[in-house]
């Protein structure tokens, strides 16, 4: 049915005929005042529901024909008046505009939907609780991929998030790390931020620790009414003298009145950021023979804006009266209505938080700074937004966000690397040598290598084969594992070693504490024989820490003997016991891992020693994909270990170093591009297998502690990169020379090098 339109000489007759015509449920579509009186558009209900229901008619089909003359309404003459063709045209708009509408309604309900992806919704919440967005970019940088695709309702990305944020929080350690410098602590900061009765509990705090005797008050505070008297009445309570210190007095005139002292705190006058005399004030501080170390306290129920301001302001003053602000103490949490502008100010200002005042009771109402606590209560306290704007809250400008937000985060992920990985340190001393003239590498090396032998014992050895790697001139190092089964940072240089197969496992032994020898295949005749005798010695010693174990990896046609007829291990691995299945990674990418064993025995010549072969374990472990199921390939060991919950450590590490090789491979090849090109083959050699190793071994950390620090590298190379060993080596060769460029310009400006 299409539009009508009827005109009556008054809206009441106009309606009369719509009713009669189209019934009580007429859709109105328009009604306007003409000539003849007024017209209205209508329609009846049920043509609407056809019309949405059916597509639209094509502008080329004859029009709807127009109802009867009986069903017609009168027009004044008694006629209706309908223009066919117009009508049509207004019927199919009208049509498009109810289509549109139901797609903007079903747009709406689509972007309204509580986001899925982690990354979109930790954003949110970021800026809900009032971080800014370079924070929030910068945080989220390093959110690892298997939290990025959690679910809606899943709670490890904010797990994570908290733990990010708290491990971004520079806090003081323990108490005693404040107090016990002796010296003079100086309170700054503008004024009501509660600096009087934050001197008041330290001091308190002091006393408890070291006695009344040992401490002193000063303020200079002359301007405010009472000033004096309230800190007088806290140091009467706490027995400990109290001195004023005038605006144009030095520090030093009041040493004679503190001598014997240990620790003075100084309340200084609250002063506007925007105050010239902040610079004076710091002066004054500053200007005797002794160094005063200055705490800037931030109120953290202050605007964002306001606490950009008086962390910069004072900071700028502190360096233009050549001294540094590197401490802050929060007060006012209690009246805080978010905790998240405060954070972000020490963050931003790289400041230590050393206490939180919540309170106005002396001296119970002051806490250590808790990270954690602080990162939860932050993300806690939130102020929905509209989806689809952005936050009201007005963030402060910073010109140079985000070099230094570059640089937290990599400060941040080389201070996780050295505590999450053994001897991280010993490769920076290594990369470090890279900038020594030639003839001083090689000696300074030899002595780098030989501390790292004596600091971190190696209790497993994973032997490289004794061939060059196709197409260079170098063969793979081998590689140490410590009493935790990580890798260590620096593996061992062949054309280091003793000529020999045997000569270098005795040395191993005897001079590195190596009882565990994982080799590349099986060992001649007379490395067999010694590592028999050696494993029969350490049984007769009793089993514990000091047994002496091998394995080999073999091929599949390796032949051994099993139940009185020698076999090939292929033809083995169908009579072989399932032991367990376990979810590893082989060359960056998941991998399940089921792994059967068989007691057999062999010898390296089975010809010549028959009746003299060694019992050993076979190993078989079929590698599949973990989501399709696919094959990957199958791996076949031997082995003295007789334990499986012992042996199946080991046999991992077999594959989790076979990618190794080829990550050496292209590391050597990218640090001849970043490296001087006066460092030695073997030291760049040394550095391309520590990296690729500490790559790999990242690959593999399974814990929370492990996964943060892999997202952590993986967000300095930008975009969201997956789990890859190839994307941490990368990381990794980003962070060591963005650390070597950082220490050079240290030295540069050291240098007074522009």
């Amino acid at each position: 049915m299409s539009v009508i339109r009827f005109v009556g000489q008054t809206s009441r007759e106009a309606m009369r005929q719509v009713r009669e015509s189209l019934g009580d449920d007429a859709l109105i579509l328009a009604n306007r005042h003409t000539e003849q009186g007024v017209e209205i558009l209508a329609m009846a209900d049920d043509a609407v529901e056809g019309m949405t229901a059916a597509p639209a008619p094509s502008p080329a089909a004859p029009s709807t024909p127009p109802p009867s003359p009986a069903a017609a309404p009168a027009l004044p003459t008694g006629e209706a008046a309908v223009d066919g063709q117009a009508l049509h045209a207004m019927s199919e708009q009208l049509l498009r505009e109810m289509q549109d509408m139901r797609t903007l309604l079903a747009r709406e309900q689509t972007r309204h939907a509580p986001a899925r992806d982690g990354r979109t919704r930790l954003k949110r919440l970021l800026r809900e609780a009032g971080f800014g967005e370079a924070l929030t970019d910068e945080l989220l940088a390093a959110l690892p991929a298997e939290l990025d695709a959690a679910e809606g309702d899943d709670e490890r990305p904010l797990a994570w998030l908290q733990r990010r944020l708290a491990s971004r929080l520079a806090v003081l350690e323990e108490e005693e790390g404040f107090f016990s410098p002796p010296g003079i602590v100086s309170l700054v900061g503008p004024t009501g931020v509660g600096k009087t009765t934050t001197t008041a509990k330290l001091a308190a705090r002091f006393v408890q620790r070291h006695g009344a005797d040992r401490v002193a008050l000063i303020t200079t505070d002359s301007f405010r009414i009472g000033a004096h008297e309230q800190l007088r009445i806290y140091a009467e309570i706490l027995g400990i003298p109290m001195h004023a210190l005038a605006p144009d007095q030095p520090i030093d005139s009041l040493a004679p009145l503190l001598r014997g002292r240990r620790w003075v705190i100084i309340d200084t006058v609250g002063m506007s950021q925007r105050d010239h005399r902040i610079i004076e004030q710091i002066a004054q501080l500053q200007g005797g023979r002794v160094r005063v170390r200055m705490v800037l306290l931030l109120n953290a129920a202050s605007q964002p804006e306001t606490l950009e301001e008086v962390a910069s302001r004072y900071g700028q003053a502190a360096r233009a009266a050549g001294s540094e602000l590197n401490d802050c103490l929060l007060t006012k949490q209690d009246e805080a209505g978010r905790l998240a502008p405060a954070i972000e100010t020490v963050l931003r200002h790289g400041l230590r938080l050393a206490f939180v005042s919540h309170g106005q009771r002396v001296p119970e109402d002051l806490a250590l700074a808790d990270p954690r606590a602080l990162a939860i209560q932050a993300l806690a306290t939130r102020s929905p937004l509209p989806l689809d704007e952005a936050p009201a809250t007005p963030r402060p400008r910073a010109t140079t966000s985000d070099l230094l937000g570059q640089g937290r985060q990599l400060s941040s992920a080389l201070s996780g690397l050295r505590r999450g990985l053994a001897g991280v340190t010993d490769l920076e001393a290594a990369w470090d040598l890279t900038a020594l003239p030639e003839e001083l590498q090689a000696p300074r090396l030899d002595a780098l290598l030989e501390r790292a032998a004596e600091q971190q014992a190696r209790v497993a050895m994973l032997w490289a084969p004794r061939r060059p790697l196709k197409g260079r001139n170098w063969a793979m190092p081998d590689l140490g594992l410590d009493a935790h089964g990580h890798w260590l940072a620096l593996p061992d240089l062949q054309h280091r070693q003793s000529a020999g197969p045997l000569n270098r496992l005795i040395r191993a032994e005897a001079e590195q504490g190596v009882r565990v020898h994982l080799l590349p295949g099986l060992p001649d005749a007379e490395t067999w024989r010694w590592l028999i005798e050696s494993e029969s010695e350490s049984e007769g010693e009793g089993e514990g820490e000091g047994e002496s174990i091998w394995s080999s990896q073999v091929r599949a046609g390796q032949r051994v003997r099993h139940g009185g007829e020698r076999r090939a291990l292929s033809e083995l691995a169908a009579l072989a016991t399932p032991a367990t299945t376990v979810e590893a990674r082989l060359r960056g990418q998941p991998c399940r891992v089921a792994l059967s064993r068989l007691s057999v025995t062999a010898a390296p010549n089975p010809r010549r020693e028959q009746g003299s072969e060694t019992p050993l374990e076979a190993w078989f472990a079929e590698l599949s994909d973990p989501e399709s199921g696919d094959a990957l390939g199958r791996r076949f060991w031997l082995t003295t270990c007789r334990h499986p919950e012992d042996a199946v450590p080991l046999l991992l590490r077999y594959l989790q170093a076979e990618g190794v090789a080829q990550q050496t491979r292209r590391a050597e090849e990218r640090l001849v591009e970043l490296l001087p090109a006066r460092t030695r083959p073997e030291l760049r050699l040394l550095l391309a297998a520590g990296i690729a190793t500490q790559a790999s071994h990242l690959e593999h950390i399974g814990d929370e502690a492990g996964q943060d620090l892999r997202a952590e590298l993986l967000g300095l190379v930008g975009g969201r990169r997956r789990r890859r060993d190839t994307a941490l080596l990368e990381a990794l060769l980003t962070l060591f020379s963005a650390r070597d460029a950082m220490r050079q310009l240290g030295a540069a400006s050291v240098e007074n090098i522009e």
